[in-house]
């Protein structure tokens, strides 16, 4: 019953949906409070104006929660860590920022003594799964409000007249912003306008924080990244933060034009949807440590961490963060990346990333077996080894001729091209 339903956190972004939501939920929910939770995970708002536009929306309060150390160090660095990327092209930087942010919103709901909590998320996206699978997860007590579910509002003029109607201040909010974006320290994205014809291509004006490869420098840009078990520990020889790093990846991959992704992904609803995402640091990481792996993990561990990978991102990208599957992918990953340690020599140069070397204290690379120079390797060891490895082919490969010769069936080799005359 709504009248049970006396305190309300919504999760708030000071954009249109959810500036709206406030009004409106004041109104289906008569005497209700509504707390406003802000989660920063490095999106660019104006911060300063933030809380007062959240009060003028009716909202009893804002908090707002700088979480960017936590959000690079317990969220992007498992996710690097793993190598998921969603369908080989998204590197989930919305979906791994929903956990966080369901995880604070929780925590303050439950702080402030709410029955519920609201998101702005639609009927159609994979967000609102995103967020109420966390919120099951952390507090399950909590009756979850959907408004995009359940009102008649079904466009951005429609919710622009709502708010004008209630007195919403719009900001430089308009009917002319024809791109629904996301924002965080990872990444952007963009949805939405000519965007939703998958064969338009992406027009200049529209990317916000990466250089098209054409106006990049035309001078190549070398990095160097340092890694201890997988998480970034330094760039160019000075330590620094996780953040501090991905936020100078940033800068040097927007301005070299990195990062640049059209997508047509597998919404959880499933149905296909296009989207455009600028990840210009992530795309650099992902880069350098599969480089650093390619020489510190022994070959049945990468295989099979390149299996699990896959289902990382597909547990990350359906909102399964707080569940046991993430945590027992997790445990895998840190176990097969305790020696990924060392440091990759990248070069960036208008939109590509070249590989200018890696090495490891634990490289399991040795210059001896490996070079066609002189050498330690014997190789008179390869004919055992062979005959040995092709033990279980040869003898597959003699049952079958036989068998071949007694019922007159063309041997596999032979495929259709053997003729065969009636007995």
């Amino acid at each position: 019953m709504s009248s049970e339903i006396k305190k309300i956190a919504l999760a708030y972004s000071g954009g249109l949906d959810t500036s709206i939501i406030i009004p409106w939920l004041k109104e289906h929910y008569p005497g209700s409070e509504i707390v406003g939770v802000c989660v920063n995970v490095g999106q660019d708002e104006e911060w300063d104006n933030m809380e007062q536009k959240a009060l003028d929306s009716g909202a009893s309060k804002l908090y707002i929660r700088d979480v960017r150390d936590e959000f690079c160090d317990d969220y992007l660095y498992p996710l690097i860590r793993s190598g998921g990327i969603y369908e080989g092209k998204y590197y989930l930087g919305t979906a791994i920022a929903r956990p966080l942010q369901a995880k604070h919103i929780a925590e303050i709901a439950m702080a402030e003594g709410a029955q519920a909590v609201a998101h702005g998320c639609t009927g159609k996206g994979n967000d609102q799964v995103r967020f109420e699978l966390s919120f099951k997860a952390l507090a399950p007590q909590l009756k979850v409000i959907a408004p995009w579910r359940v009102w008649d509002i079904t466009s951005r003029e429609e919710a622009i007249d709502y708010a004008t109607a209630h007195h919403v201040p719009l900001g430089n909010i308009s009917k002319k912003n024809i791109y629904s974006r996301d924002w965080n320290i990872w990444h952007m994205s963009h949805e939405g306008g000519d965007l939703e014809d998958p064969y338009n291509r992406p027009q200049e004006p529209m990317f916000q924080l990466t250089k098209s490869p054409q106006n990049a420098p035309d001078k190549e840009t070398e990095i160097i990244l340092q890694f201890d078990k997988s998480k970034p520990v330094a760039l160019n020889g000075k330590k620094m933060s996780f953040l501090e790093i991905l936020e100078e990846l940033n800068r040097l991959g927007a301005e070299n034009g990195i990062g640049r992704s059209d997508v047509v992904e597998t919404r959880l609803v499933g149905m296909k949807s296009r989207g455009v995402y600028e990840t210009p640091g992530g795309t650099i990481l992902f880069a350098a440590l599969k480089e650093l792996e390619m020489i510190t993990i022994d070959p049945d561990v990468l295989s099979m961490k390149q299996q699990m990978a896959l289902k990382y991102s597909e547990v990350v990208y359906s909102g399964k963060w707080f569940t046991s599957i993430r945590r027992s992918l997790d445990a895998f990953m840190a176990e097969a990346c305790k020696y990924v340690t060392g440091e990759v020599r990248l070069v960036l140069y208008k939109g590509n990333i070249i590989v200018g070397g890696r090495r490891s204290p634990y490289s399991l690379y040795m210059a001896d077996l490996a070079s066609f120079g002189a050498t330690s390797y014997n190789h008179a060891d390869a004919t055992g080894f062979i005959n040995l490895y092709g033990l279980s082919t040869g003898v597959a490969a003699m049952v079958h001729k036989k068998m071949d010769a007694e019922t007159g069936q063309a041997p596999a080799m032979l495929g259709t091209a053997a003729t065969f005359h009636d007995k």
